[in-house]
């Protein structure tokens, strides 16, 4: 007997994340649904289901910074596919999705059908983009491959601890948030400098907002 599939929906809104189930239930006759509405909650979900077969992810969500959630995934967890969703619908954006390891990106703006047949090409293992994308697109830079590379390399804790240095949090108020020593961030923070080749926690800061996206105008 075949085995129901396993999706996780991570996006911060409950209204998208119902459209979401709605759009996975319509593609999947049998499926189990995982939702996590944070990156630290899909982080969670997918170290606890390895065996998922698809993360549909939102990068705008809580702890995400642009493509830095997705890069971190598909580099911790290479065997689950992961597609974006987003509102960001710009085609340089779409693209740079896929560059950095995404296998789909679904616009937010798409109806239940359009996302439903996405989430069935990814599942069969194709790649999926929306038909108007045009072909003539940049491509990632050296740069930013390397500090993709770089970022892939952070452990789970290190990465949050990334994420809180973004948003301008003191090495006390990260203590504090995830129950560690100041003493344990401090040395967080010197492995992330280390890893990601750079000498200041601004230095740090700079280089994680080279994955950045501007958020979307509006969002569901």
């Amino acid at each position: 007997m075949q085995l129901a599939q396993k999706i996780i929906i991570a996006d911060d809104h409950p209204l998208f994340r119902a459209a979401l189930r709605q759009a996975v239930t319509q593609a999947v006759s049998d499926v189990e649904i995982v939702e996590a509405d944070s990156l630290a909650a899909v982080q969670e979900a997918v170290e606890r289901h390895g065996d998922a077969d698809l993360v549909l992810l939102d990068i705008h969500m809580p702890g995400t910074h642009g493509f830095s959630g997705l890069v971190f995934l598909r580099g911790q967890h290479p065997g689950v596919p992961v597609v974006v969703v987003s509102g960001s619908e710009e085609t340089h954006v779409m693209k740079r999705a896929i560059d950095y390891g995404a296998s789909g990106f679904i616009p937010k703006s798409a109806s239940l059908e359009i996302i439903s047949e996405a989430i069935t090409s990814v599942l069969e293992g194709e790649e999926w983009l929306p038909q108007e994308l045009t072909e003539n697109l940049g491509e990632v830079s050296e740069e930013d491959q390397q500090f993709a590379a770089a970022l892939v390399s952070l452990t789970p804790q290190q990465f949050r601890v990334l994420t809180m240095l973004t948003e301008g949090l003191l090495n006390k108020q990260i203590a504090y948030e995830l129950s560690v020593s100041e003493a344990t961030i401090k040395a967080h923070v010197t492995a992330i400098l280390r890893k990601l080749g750079v000498h200041s926690r601004t230095q740090a800061v700079i280089a994680a907002q080279r994955l950045g996206v501007e958020p979307p105008k509006t969002e569901v």
